[in-house]
């Protein structure tokens, strides 16, 4: 059986930084590609950052460079590291995997049930 958890969201000041982890289970991730998504209140869920199975990562144009994507094969676990927050980060933020990185939802084969971010002074 497949599971993914995310963990380490929080509250966090505007400017500050996060490291979000996506920790996997029944799954190797460098089999795979693992997508970040967010869903903020009120608003549909978009993808923020990707990791394909070669280690190439892609993040969409909104992010400006703040979100790094990253892999650790030993701890089968993918991370996110998020710098310079804004408030209009506020968010769930879920992780996914599939067979290649998708804007896409149901190209997607496996979620997480997500970690809340708050940045809020």
């Amino acid at each position: 059986q497949v599971q993914l958890v995310e963990s380490g969201g929080g509250l966090v000041q505007p400017g500050g930084s996060l490291t979000l982890s996506c920790a996997a289970s029944g799954l190797t991730l460098r089999d795979v590609a693992v997508d970040w998504f967010r869903q903020a209140p009120g608003k549909q869920r978009e993808p923020v950052s990707c990791i394909y199975k070669n280690g190439i990562s892609h993040n969409p144009k909104f992010v400006k460079g703040r979100f790094t994507i990253s892999r650790d094969d030993a701890k089968n676990t993918v991370f996110l590291q998020m710098d310079n927050l804004e408030p209009e980060d506020t968010a769930i933020y879920y992780c996914a995997t599939g067979s290649y990185c998708s804007s896409v939802e149901p190209d997607m084969d496996h979620w997480g049930k997500g970690t809340l971010v708050t940045v809020s002074s």
